[in-house]
C-alpha cells in the first residue's frame, strides 16, 4: 500500500524550527538561572533555594531529552529501523516522568530532614525571595512558549509540566521567605516544598501513565477506536471491518492496520484512499489495509477465531 503523506512535511519543517528555537532559548536561559541559584542558596544558607536549583537542573536535563525526542521523532526509516527512531521519543518521555517522580521523591525526603533540624540553621528570607522571584519570571515565560506546542507532543508536554512544576516551586519559595522574614517561622519552608511536592505528582501522575500506554503500543489517548471503526464503516462501498490494529508510531504520530470488507472489488483502490484520507482527518498518518471481497473472509487460521466485525451497514 502506498502512503502518500508529503503535503504536511513543510508545516512539520516550520513547527520542527520554532520548537528547536523554543527548546535552545530555554535551555540556555534555564541553565544560567541554575548557576544563579545555587550561588545565592550557598550564601543564604537556604537548602529551599539548593534544591530548587537542583530540580531546576532536572528541568534543564528534561528539555534536552524532550528536544532530542523531538528531533528523533523527525528520524527517517532505515533499512532495519523501518520507522526510524520515532519510538524513542515515547521511551524519552517515559523517562522523563520517572525523572519528576524522583525529584519529588527528592523534596519529600529533605522536607521531612528539615523538620527534624529546625533550629539548626537560619534562613535569610529576603534572598531567597528575590532570586525565587526571578524563577518565577524564567520559569513561567519557558511554561508559557513551551504551552503553545504542548498539545501535539506528550514530550512537549512533559518539559511543560517540568517548567509548570518549577514556577509553583518559586511561588511556594517566594511565599515561605516573605512568611519567614515576617515572623521567623522556619517551619514554612519545609511545608510549602511537601504542598509543591504533593503537586508535582499529581501532574506527573497522568504524564507517566500516558508514557507507559504509549510504549505497550496502547491505542493513544486522544484516538477513540469506535469512532475509528465507525468512520471506516461510513466510507461508501465498506461493509465490514475486522482486526484493527491502532499504535503509537511516536508521540506525534499514529499507524493502523485493519482487515476491510469491500462490495465492489474493482474499486478497491478508490475506496481504499477514501478511507485513508478518513483516517488522517482522526489523526492516523499512517494506515495499511488489507481489502476483502465479501464472499472470501479470509479464512480462520489466518484471521483467528475472533470475527467481531459482523456489524454490516444495512443500507
Amino acid at each position: 500500500m502506498e502512503h502518500v503523506h508529503h503535503h504536511h512535511d513543510h508545516a512539520h519543517v516550520h513547527q520542527f524550527e520554532s520548537l528547536n528555537g523554543v527548546y535552545i532559548f530555554s535551555i540556555v536561559l534555564n541553565l544560567l538561572f541554575v548557576a544563579v541559584e545555587v550561588t545565592m542558596g550557598f550564601f543564604s544558607n537556604s537548602l529551599g533555594l539548593i534544591s530548587d536549583a537542583g530540580h531546576n537542573l532536572g528541568d534543564v536535563f528534561s528539555l534536552l531529552l524532550a528536544m532530542i525526542a523531538f528531533k528523533l521523532s523527525t528520524s527517517h526509516s532505515t533499512r532495519r529501523y523501518t520507522y526510524g527512531y520515532k519510538k524513542s521519543s515515547v521511551l524519552i518521555s517515559l523517562l522523563n516522568a520517572i525523572i519528576l517522580l524522583v525529584a519529588v521523591g527528592a523534596i519529600i525526603i529533605e522536607s521531612i530532614h528539615k523538620f527534624s533540624s529546625l533550629d539548626s540553621y537560619a534562613v535569610n528570607g529576603a534572598a531567597v525571595s528575590w532570586t525565587a522571584g526571578v524563577g518565577i519570571v524564567i520559569n513561567g515565560l519557558t511554561a508559557w512558549l513551551l504551552s503553545r506546542n504542548s498539545k501535539h507532543d506528550i514530550n512537549t508536554r512533559g518539559a511543560f509540566l517540568h517548567m509548570l512544576a518549577d514556577t509553583l516551586v518559586s511561588v511556594g519559595v517566594v511565599i515561605s521567605g516573605i512568611v519567614i522574614s515576617l515572623t521567623g517561622w522556619n517551619v514554612i519552608d519545609p511545608i510549602v516544598s511537601l504542598i509543591i511536592a504533593a503537586v508535582i505528582l499529581v501532574s506527573t501522575w497522568k504524564l507517566l501513565s500516558e508514557s507507559l500506554r504509549l510504549s505497550i503500543d496502547a491505542v493513544p489517548e486522544d484516538i477513540d477506536p469506535d469512532k475509528v471503526n465507525e468512520a471506516i464503516l461510513a466510507c461508501e462501498g465498506v461493509s465490514g471491518v475486522h482486526h484493527v490494529h491502532i499504535w503509537p508510531i511516536s508521540t506525534t504520530e499514529n499507524a493502523l492496520t485493519a482487515h476491510v470488507v469491500i462490495n465492489d472489488v474493482t474499486r478497491m483502490h478508490e475506496i481504499g484512499e477514501a478511507i485513508k484520507e478518513e483516517l488522517t482527518h482522526k489523526g492516523i498518518s499512517h494506515s495499511t489495509l488489507e481489502m476483502e471481497s465479501e464472499g472470501s473472509e479470509c479464512d480462520e487460521l489466518e484471521c483467528g477465531a475472533h470475527h467481531h466485525h459482523h456489524h454490516h451497514d444495512e443500507d
